[in-house]
């Protein structure tokens, strides 16, 4: 469970991440002068304003009327001019931390690595028979980049280090010994940065100094050094000389208040919080703040073990050695990558934190790609499909709260554009909230802006973590109230269609257009696919939770009216799964999206015993979209094509991601794969990919959507041998599984609570009490349902 290279990163994307879930870095390396890239959860651009337009009620008639005519194009152009917001705001970077060695740049023995198992990042060479040890770890319960540095030699230590900032900043310093120096940079963010593929010419917008009303921040590093070693601190940094180990202490802070409340720098003063941080992480030990983080962390990680084949020589080798010589045939790099997409949760996404981004919590740009915000299209679900089946759910939270938050400032923008009760969210949100349609009131294109069902597919969260971890509590207070109001809006969003039945419009799939017979590619329709599916979950749901609470629902009526009578999912004339209401030619037959399998993955409403037809119509549009797609759009492919069980063929998919991709800069919508570092490439890096890889090829491993535990549904040739411990399942099972020659071997299943328990295998198998070997069941048979009991554990063997 390492990455390991051999040489200093180059490129950001060679660079290791770490985190803590608010802070994040990315360590270099580098011999001669080290860079780790620094960043803060809360450091946005922008602060709370007004982002709804009253025009779009007004308008909303008339594009409803030129889309039933089939005046598409007049549709779009009253939807572009009248129904949008602003854009988003976007995640800023801190910063840089670096690090001079007076020591030259020629050294032996270089190494470089990232642990997943302790979350530490180390650095080793050798230079004139000294050699030199770092090991930096972003520390939770010490909110603090802890980096130590070491010789072998004593006082032959000597170096600078010092902080800066890409933003408007300024730096500070104090000398006088340990407990008082420190060095910092001090800044405040800008009101509006435009997205990178605006054409502004100022796209970075500050308010005078004196009068900013933005986040401002401080990023402050203070230093231990032993007895031996002498310490200053000037204007340039903090210079050391003598020294045989070095602890820097980096912390952050922000005067972000709330996604409700403008930032207060006299409430929430950055240089008070990192004050504080770095005097109570200073005052202990290193040994004690290396335990105090890996007892935070090793716990969580070490939930779920994943092991694929046996140990190879391949495994010592550099992982970007690995990964371009062997990709996914290497089945031990296949593992660490899936590793990796937990370790990502971990360090990007605790309770209180803010959700992971489009980039986690890591960037480098003031005008970062799509603004590093929140895309609620598929990118921001995808980032959490792996919490809870992973073992991880507490990382969860953030994303649950987000979804809490958004449904607070939706509900105004549903009301003055739609007219609607409930709560509504588009394409993109922000540390804001922001859930108008984004597009700066006319700039951006309705193919993606105007597309209102954001907050009801994040509902779909919601009601996954009520599944998982059978929460009542968290059911009725938290997750029911939310989902009742996208209800609402979904109730006065959908329209009479003039033959008994219920229509969107306008309509759109997202970010993909449709060709008509003479040429033409609109974007707006009626009833896509996917919106009816998401309205059809959600309201599903609502039904169901007010049935487990046992409330007096007033709704239902309303509800189970809609439900009936919303349009069948339709199969069109090449035998795949209608992508819009009418049989529509694709405007690009192998795009990257693939919304209208929703119900497949990530939804539930199709399986081999579920809309078995559509289920049959999902594998033919997934032949006719193509195996290619951006990093994401292959992660989503695994899963889908794991649903079909199908393993072999989500194999050739996890392959296709298993590529190693050079960061050229070069934006691309049609080739995935892996940078250096294993982030995943849209291209450029997007962190979603990582997230969906592995909760894909944990669904290759284990399903539990179709109320039963299906052990190894769709496990590849190419995987005859492995284990996997700790994986959860819906109704909060936790299953371990064992395979040999393609065959389980042996599962464990572990139940919270007194609960029916069936388990699905394609093979004939027994179940039988863990402890004393007791046959629970009869014959052998490929599928059984047992009682099974609070905290007792199951066992489960083939039949030879």
């Amino acid at each position: 469970m390492e990455l390991r290279y051999n040489k200093p990163a180059e490129a950001w994307t060679e660079a290791l991440p770490v985190g803590n879930g608010r802070l994040g870095g990315m360590v270099f390396g580098g011999i001669e002068q080290e860079r780790v890239s620094l960043n803060e959860d809360t450091l946005w651009s922008g602060y709370p304003r007004d982002w709804n337009n009253p025009r779009a009620l007004q308008v909303l008639p008339e594009v409803r009327r030129a889309v039933l005519e089939e005046r598409y194009e007049e549709a779009e152009r009253l939807s572009k001019a009248g129904m949008m917001g602003p854009y988003t705001q976007a995640y800023m970077p801190l910063g840089d931390w670096h690090i001079r060695f007076y020591h030259g740049h020629f050294a032996d023995g270089y190494r470089r690595s990232l642990n997943l198992e302790d979350a530490c990042a180390t650095v080793s060479y050798e230079i004139g028979g000294v050699r030199y040890t770092r090991e930096l770890f972003a520390s939770h319960p010490d909110q603090s980049l802890v980096y130590r540095i070491a010789v072998n030699q004593p006082g032959k230590l000597a170096l600078k280090a010092w902080l800066d900032s890409p933003l408007r900043s300024t730096t500070a310093w104090r000398d006088g010994g340990e407990d008082e120096a420190f060095f910092a940079v001090r800044g405040d963010c800008p009101y509006e940065v435009s997205p990178n593929y605006v054409h502004d010419p100022e796209p970075v917008k500050y308010e005078a100094e004196t009068d900013s009303r933005t986040i401002s921040f401080e990023g402050r590093l203070a230093c231990r050094a032993d007895a031996g070693a002498r310490l200053r601190v000037d204007h340039t940094g903090i210079h050391i000389e003598q020294a045989t180990e070095v602890v820097f202490y980096f912390a952050a802070g922000t005067s972000f208040a709330g996604f409700d409340r403008m930032p207060d720098r006299e409430a929430y003063p950055p240089g008070g919080l990192t004050e504080r941080q770095l005097r109570e992480a200073a005052a202990r030990p290193f040994a004690e703040l290396k335990r105090r983080h890996e007892e935070d962390y090793r716990p969580r990680f070490r939930r779920v073990r994943f092991r694929l084949g046996s140990s190879l020589p391949e495994e010592e080798r550099a992982t970007d050695e690995r990964l371009r010589q062997h990709g996914a045939q290497d089945p031990g790099l296949v593992a660490l990558l899936v590793q990796y997409g937990r370790y990502l949760l971990l360090a990007s996404s605790r309770p209180g934190t803010q959700p992971a981004n489009l980039q986690g919590i890591w960037n480098r740009h003031i005008r970062p790609i799509w603004s590093c915000n929140y895309t609620l299209n598929i990118n921001l679900q995808m980032n959490y499909w792996l919490a809870e089946t992973a073992n991880l759910s507490e990382c969860h939270e953030p994303l649950l709260r987000f979804v809490e938050d958004l449904s607070v400032t939706g509900e105004e923008t549903a009301r003055i554009h739609y007219g609607c009760r409930g709560w509504t969210a588009h394409h993109n949100s922000d540390v804001w909230r922001q859930s108008a349609p984004p597009g700066n009131y006319g700039d951006g294109n309705p193919l993606w802006a105007n597309w209102p069902m954001g907050g009801v597919w994040l509902c779909r969260h919601l009601w996954e973590h009520y599944l998982f971890t059978r929460d009542e509590s968290f059911l009725r207070h938290k997750a029911y109230p939310v989902l009742r109001k996208a209800a609402l809006f979904c109730l006065d969003w959908v329209q009479p269609n003039g033959a008994g039945a219920y229509m969107t419009n306008p309509s759109t799939s997202p970010e993909h257009r449709f060709r008509l017979p003479d040429g033409r590619t609109p974007a707006l329709t009626v009833s896509s696919a996917m919106d009816i599916s998401l309205i059809r979950e959600l309201l599903g749901f609502c039904i169901e939770g007010a049935g487990l609470l046992g409330l007096e629902e007033p709704l239902l009526p309303e509800l189970r009216e809609v439900l009936e009578k919303l349009p069948e999912t339709e199969i069109g004339s090449r035998g795949q799964v209608q992508e819009w209401y009418s049989d529509f030619a694709d405007e690009d037959e192998e795009h990257r999206h693939v919304s209208h399998l929703y119900d497949l993955f990530p939804g539930s409403a199709w399986g081999e015993n579920r809309q078995a037809h559509l289920y049959e119509a999902a594998g033919r549009t997934l032949e006719l979209r193509g195996d290619g797609g951006t990093g994401w759009s292959i992660g989503w492919k695994i899963a889908l094509w794991a649903r079909l069980r199908d393993g072999n063929r989500a194999f050739d998919i996890v392959r296709r991601l298993l590529v190693e991709v050079e960061d050229d800069g070069v934006m691309d919508f049609h080739r995935g794969g892996l940078y250096a570092n294993l982030f995943v490439a849209h291209p450029p890096f997007q962190i979603d990919g990582n997230f969906g890889a592995a909760a894909g090829i944990f669904e290759m491993l284990l399903q539990s959507h179709e109320d039963r535990l299906d052990l190894l549904p769709a496990l590849p040739d190419a995987w005859p041998e492995g284990e996997i411990v700790g994986l959860k399942a819906r109704g909060g099972f936790t299953v371990d599984m064992q395979w040999e020659r393609g065959r389980l071997k042996r599962a464990l299943v572990a139940s919270p609570a007194d609960q029916p328990l069936r388990i699905a295998y394609r093979h004939p198998v027994r179940v039988l009490c863990a402890e004393t070997s007791e046959p629970l069941t009869g014959e052998a048979a490929s599928e059984h349902t047992i009682a099974a009991r609070q905290d007792r554990i199951y066992e489960i063997r083939p039949v030879d």
